[in-house]
């Protein structure tokens, strides 16, 4: 199975940007879908964006569209999601997954995929 290492996050104004990574090792990078979930204090874990096998099928909780963009290197095992004007609201642990049975990246940001690496903390001050 493939390993997830995510970072990234850090602390930062409303309004700023910050660009978390997923690093993968093990397994075959380009056959899994990978997402990016996060979790706040006091609520559920939520999909936030996720990737396909290609580019082409990307999945955006709608908070998020127009200021997130998920992208995937596939030359380096990694994927990216780069978080442009964040929100207070977006201030949470978040986490990258893996799929390799997954190939929607849609269903991937609404299931609970079965590789997950370790929680970066993305804080956004007002």
């Amino acid at each position: 199975d493939v390993q997830l290492q995510a970072s990234g996050g850090g602390l930062v104004q409303e309004g700023g940007s910050l660009r978390l990574s997923c690093a993968a090792s093990g397994g075959t990078f380009e056959e899994y879908s990978i997402g990016w979930f996060r979790q706040a204090p006091g609520k559920e874990r939520e999909g936030v964006s996720c990737i396909g096998v290609t580019e082409g099928g990307s999945q955006y909780v709608d908070s998020v569209k127009g200021r997130f963009t998920i992208s995937r290197d596939n030359a380096k095992n990694t994927v990216y999601l780069q978080m442009n004007n964040l929100r207070p609201e977006d201030t949470a642990v978040y986490y990258c997954a893996a799929d390799l049975g997954q190939s929607s990246s849609y269903a991937l940001c609404h299931s609970s995929p079965p590789n997950w690496g370790q929680g970066t903390q993305v804080t956004v001050s007002s």
